[in-house]
């Protein structure tokens, strides 16, 4: 099941993808405040149910800011009270240094490759 659609912003595009009950979000451009409503809904339900399992490739994410670290621990928080997780994948080395810089690669699992954040 794939229900694609791009953001109403230009800087970044998020794209949805539900593979063996996991769902795989798939952002493309920059992470930033004008980005981070958007990027909330995607992760976050608006009446407050999350997507237990969800996996976030950021293969082509080639900026973000502190917004974007606190959409995600947000979402890390929302997604583990939910008895699931969220797992990273695929950041290339600039939004990686970001995730390394704050601790987040602690936090939250990282993954070189979608496929690899997919396995259980």
């Amino acid at each position: 099941m794939t229900d694609t659609h791009g953001s109403a912003r230009p800087g970044l595009s998020i794209d949805h993808t539900t593979v063996d009950g996991i769902r795989v979000l798939t952002l493309r451009g920059e992470i930033d405040h004008t980005v981070k409503n958007e990027l909330t809904e995607a992760l976050l339900a608006s009446d407050g149910a999350t997507q237990p399992r969800t996996v976030v490739d950021l293969s082509g994410v080639t900026f973000m800011d502190s917004s974007g670290i606190n959409v995600l621990i947000a979402a890390h928080q929302a997604m583990s009270d939910a008895q699931g997780w969220l797992r990273l994948a695929g950041a290339q080395n600039s939004v990686l240094r970001v995730l390394g810089l704050v601790g987040l690669d602690q936090v939250i699992d990282c993954h070189s490759t979608v496929e690899q954040a997919l396995a259980p």
